[in-house]
């Protein structure tokens, strides 16, 4: 019987702080995408949000993963945090100057990017340090469930405070992840043995060789990329509250609260009833949900058709989220478990910022409505690619160390 990962006393600092940093970044998202619009009006703008995020993270990721495997995961998480405080508190100082300039804005974005470019592979290789092998698939469900209850009520939090202004949503994001350094500084991993080797081009592109060397894993982040670079219809949900759906900044929190509601829900499923067979299926079956979801979302024009196609479109990402995570990290020894995680996070993270650039850019091409519509079908499109490129995870039944 698998244990609890809640039962761990590190794991609980842990994912307490990792709820308020998502709770606050997404407050956060929320009062930059409206505040950037409304001064600018230009859709092509929204897409540069992603772009000044993208690019420091593709850029210093694959150190960032060596970094999590030489040194203390602990330290380097809880000073990813403090320069996300920091960026909160320039974003503050920038609404209270009055200025209507929106380069500052990126600039913050751009130091953001590169503390995310640090903080992503190694919160993902730090959860295996904090539990036992037997409850590191409770300690996934409950890590996405808690990272998805506060992705719902981050966005809503943030359109209600931004009513009073973006300096208030600003002042209670840095409160708020300071909050979670200090709970960071609570947590202790056990002792680990660092890689010896030198930190040269060689050791620096092993996660990579790693994964090119799996063909179920490659294939599993790779679907996960080229879904989600082409469904970045998120990025224009300001265009859609403000003009398709009419609903002003309330509305727009809630639009962005919907695909964590579908998410948290298929989440907290999968705690208690986790997949065990027929894992590929499962993972396309996710992909082509996200895809139909996206399509739906796009030709939308009620408010609450909409919500609900967002909630699908969750639900589908978690699924194919869940089986990814799993794969990578229990197929990965921990020596390099940064390394491959900083793989993954190019593949993944970085795509979530590319993908919303992709979509601004169609939308200033081919219209707001198109864009969305066409990203829905290119993840279609690539989802039945990948069955014909990757036939082993489409045949793949069980996950890594499961019993046959």
């Amino acid at each position: 019987m698998s244990e609890r990962a809640l039962d761990f006393p590190n794991f609980r600092y842990y994912v307490v702080a990792r709820f308020f940093t998502t709770l606050a970044v997404q407050m956060q998202s929320v009062a930059i995408g409206w505040q950037v619009y409304a001064v600018t009006g230009e859709p092509l703008d929204l897409g540069l949000i992603g772009l000044a995020q993208f690019l420091p993270f593709v850029v210093l990721v694959l150190p960032a993963g060596q970094v999590a495997d030489r040194f203390d995961r602990r330290v380097i998480l809880t000073l990813c945090y403090v320069v996300e405080t920091i960026c909160a508190l320039l974003l503050l100082a920038y609404s209270l100057s009055g200025m209507v300039l929106v380069w500052p804005v990126f600039a913050v974005l751009v130091l953001f990017g590169a503390a995310r470019a640090f903080a992503m592979p190694t919160s993902q290789a730090i959860t295996p340090n904090l539990v036992p092998r037997s409850a590191f698939p409770n300690a996934v469900a409950l890590n996405s469930s808690t990272s998805h209850v506060a992705t719902i009520a981050g966005p809503a939090v943030g359109g209600v405070l931004y009513v009073l202004g973006p300096g208030a949503v600003y002042g209670a994001v840095s409160a708020i992840l300071a909050f979670s350094v200090m709970l960071m500084m609570f947590v202790r991993l056990p002792s680990a043995i660092r890689a010896p080797e030198p930190a040269n081009l060689e050791t620096l592109l092993l996660g990579l060789r790693f994964v090119w060397s799996r063909p179920i894993i490659l294939g599993a982040i790779s679907l996960d990329l080229f879904a989600v670079l082409f469904g970045g219809a998120v990025a224009l949900l300001p265009v859609y509250a403000a003009d398709i759906l009419k609903v002003g900044p309330e509305g727009l929190g809630l639009l962005r609260t919907s695909p964590a509601i579908g998410a948290a829900i298929t989440a907290a499923a999968l705690a208690f009833f986790p997949i065990t067979r027929r894992v590929g299926i499962w993972l396309f079956a996710g992909v082509a949900v996200f895809g139909c979801s996206i399509i739906l979302f796009g030709l939308s024009t009620s408010f609450y058709l909409s919500m609900f196609a967002l909630i699908a479109m969750g639900g589908g990402d978690m699924v194919s989220v869940y089986i990814r995570h799993m794969l990578v990290q229990l197929e990965t020894p921990d020596e390099i478990r940064g390394r491959v995680s900083a793989v993954s996070a190019v593949f993944i993270g970085a795509s979530n910022e590319l993908g919303e650039f992709e979509s601004g850019v169609t939308a200033a091409w081919f219209g707001v409505v198109p864009a969305v519509v066409i990203g829905g079908s290119a993840t279609l499109v690539v989802t039945v690619l990948w069955t014909r490129l990757f036939a082993p995870l489409v045949q793949a039944d069980r996950l890594p160390g499961d019993a046959g």
